[in-house]
C-alpha cells in the first residue's frame, strides 16, 4: 500500500535472539543495533504504536518521525537505535559502555550487528579498545548467513566469526539462534562477566532471516529449499512445541494470546494512520544539542 517509504529490514525468523536477550538482561542494560531494529525495539519496551508512526513518518513516531524504518529510538527504554551506516553501532555501543563503567554503574551494554559488520575496520578498534579497558559490553553477531546477498564465505576466510575474539583474547562462542533458552544462557553468562568487571565478550549467534535483505529484495542468492529447511527449524514453532508437549499449555490458551497481539497490530496501524505528519519547522531540531551551547542558535 505504499504506506511506510524506503528501506525497511523485516527480522522474522529471528525472533529467537530477542527474546533469548531480554530475558537474561535488565531493564537499566542498554541495548544497541543495526537497521533490522523493529523487534529488539518492541522487545526492549518501545511502543508498538510509536513504531508504528516510525514507520509511517509520523509526528508520533519513537523518533519523532525522522528517523524510519533504520532509526528507532527509545531514550526510557535504553534502546540506542537502530542505525543505518554497518558497524557504526559497533563503537557506539562501547561508547555507551565506557558510559557505564565511567559512572560505576552495574549495567551491560548489549550490542548488535550482522556477519556483514564484522568484515568493517570499526569492529577490530573497538575490540582492542573494549579489551584495553574491561568495558561491560556484549558484542553480539547475528549471523543470518548473508550481508545483504553477499555469503560469509565469499567476504571472510574465517568462517566462524564467534574466533574473531581470539586476537584480541576476548571471550567468544557461537550460539543456537534458533533456540531462545540458548540465547539466553550464553547471554546471562556474558553479562554476568560483564558486570563482575570480566570485560566483554563476543557472540556469534547463528539465526536465519525468512525474507529479503529489505523488502525490495528478489533473493536470487538462495534457494526456496533453504528457506523451507530452515522454517523446519522455526524459532516460534519450537516454542510453541515446547509449551504444547512439557507445559500443557493449550491451544485456546495461545489462541488468546495471538487474539491480543493481533488487536495490537490494529490499533497501532490505526494510530500511524490518525497521527500527524511532522511540522516543517522539525527538519533541523535534534540535529544539535541546543542547551548549554549559547552559541548555536535556531
Amino acid at each position: 500500500m505504499q504506506k511506510i517509504r524506503g528501506f525497511c529490514h523485516l527480522y522474522i525468523g529471528q525472533e529467537a535472539v530477542a527474546a533469548g536477550c531480554m530475558t537474561a538482561t535488565n531493564p537499566d542494560d542498554k541495548f544497541i543495533t543495526a537497521y533490522r531494529d523493529h523487534a529488539l525495539a518492541i522487545a526492549k519496551g518501545v511502543s508498538a504504536k510509536s513504531c508504528m508512526a516510525e514507520l509511517y513518518a509520523k509526528a508520533t513516531g519513537c523518533s519523532k518521525g525522522k528517523g524510519g524504518s533504520m532509526h528507532f529510538f527509545g531514550v526510557k527504554e535504553n534502546f540506542f537505535g537502530g542505525h543505518g551506516i554497518v558497524g557504526a553501532q559497533i563503537g557506539t555501543g562501547a561508547g555507551l559502555a565506557f558510559a557505564e563503567k565511567y559512572r560505576d554503574t552495574n549495567n551491560a551494554v548489549l550490542c548488535f550487528f550482522g556477519d556483514g559488520a564484522a568484515r568493517q575496520g570499526m569492529l577490530h578498534e573497538t575490540f582492542n579498545m573494549a579489551m584495553l579497558w574491561k568495558l561491560p559490553v556484549v558484542f553480539i553477531c547475528e549471523n543470518n548467513n548473508y550481508a545483504m546477498g553477499t555469503s560469509v564465505a565469499r567476504t571472510s576466510n574465517v568462517l566462524d566469526i564467534y574466533k574473531l575474539a581470539d586476537a584480541y583474547d576476548m571471550p567468544g562462542d557461537t550460539v543456537n539462534g534458533m533456540s531462545p533458552e540458548e540465547v539466553h544462557n550464553a547471554v546471562l553468562r556474558a553479562v554476568n562477566r560483564a558486570r563482575e568487571k570480566g570485560g566483554p565478550t563476543l557472540l556469534e549467534i547463528k539465526t536465519y532471516r525468512y525474507k529479503g535483505h529489505s523488502m525490495s529484495d528478489p533473493q536470487k542468492y538462495r534457494t526456496k529449499e533453504e528457506v523451507e529447511e530452515y522454517k523446519g527449524k522455526d524459532p516460534i514453532e519450537q516454542v510453541l512445541k515446547v509449551l504444547k508437549e512439557q507445559y500443557s499449555v493449550a491451544d485456546a490458551e495461545i489462541e488468546t494470546i495471538n487474539e491480543r497481539v493481533r488487536q495490537e497490530v490494529e490499533e497501532s496501524v490505526q494510530f500511524a494512520e490518525e497521527s500527524p505528519w511532522p511540522d516543517d519547522d522539525e527538519l533541523l531540531k535534534d540535529v544539535y544539542v541546543q542547551k548549554d551551547y549559547p552559541f548555536i542558535t535556531d
